[in-house]
């Protein structure tokens, strides 16, 4: 297989369109805080099995196409900002998707999601294993070294805010309650805000139009989230900090 730069182009003006329809859009995502609680059983997962089979693809077809390789010859660069990306899934595959406390999932936005995490692992793979050309010294160049570690601080902050959401509730309470501590003394959500940063620091390191692309579906996206929740909050609790914000801390 070669570089094919049509599908690439397609696909990332694909992605940047629908973040700004998400962004755009006036109605809850219909999931987590937002689901709908009167759906039938029939029409929901649990939340542990959606987010296990949505979050596969992403690890499972850029795994394939290395695999596909006989002898990788895309350079140490491409191949350890692959595998950036594919850790990344890797473990919310395979730790947060069984950790999860989330609300069943509703079926008809599993389909959606698997397509997306389908395409973008398609995406983000043929790019870097056969589009991508990076210079010997581009383990030194700025924009790699930023976007490195640009990654790994967003990934701790996801991670750890999740830990602090999964721990909010002991074992058998169902009520809701204000996340406290790390970034969610300043946002309400600090895990979507760490997944964002992720994905400009991968950016920026892959200096590529489809991780451009992805890190702004995510910002669209889990931006949106991120104020569906303040939302929330605000109005399920009275007592909720006045001081904190959305999405970026003490601006919006």
């Amino acid at each position: 297989m070669t570089c094919q730069l049509s599908p690439v182009l397609a696909g990332s003006a694909v992605m940047i369109g629908f973040g700004l329809l998400s962004m755009l859009s006036s109605g809850p995502s219909n999931y987590g805080k937002q689901a709908n609680s009167l759906l039938p059983l029939a029409t929901r997962l649990p939340a542990r099995v959606a987010w296990f089979l949505q979050e596969l693809p992403s690890f499972l077809v850029p795994a394939g196409l290395i695999a596909w390789q006989p002898q990788p010859h895309f350079g140490l660069p491409g191949t350890l900002l692959l595998g950036l990306f594919c850790g990344h899934y890797f473990h919310r595959t395979f730790i947060y998707s069984l950790l999860t406390r989330g609300s069943p999932f509703p079926l008809k936005l599993l389909f959606p999601g698997l397509i997306f995490c389908t395409v973008n692992g398609f995406l983000q793979g043929h790019y870097l294993i056969y589009c991508a050309e990076y210079p010997d010294e581009w383990f030194t160049d700025v924009r790699f070294t930023s976007g490195i570690f640009l990654f790994f601080l967003g990934m701790t902050i996801n991670i750890h805010s999740d830990y602090l959401l999964r721990h909010l509730r002991k074992p058998g309470e169902t009520s809701y309650k204000i996340p406290q501590g790390g970034l969610f003394t300043y946002i309400s959500g600090a895990n979507y805000f760490g997944e964002i940063v992720e994905w400009i620091g991968y950016a920026m390191a892959t200096w590529s139009l489809p991780g451009l692309a992805f890190a702004f579906f995510s910002l669209c996206f889990l931006g949106k989230r991120a104020r569906e929740h303040h939302r929330f909050y605000l109005k399920k609790f009275q007592d909720y900090p006045k001081s904190r914000k959305a999405i970026i801390p003490f601006i919006f």
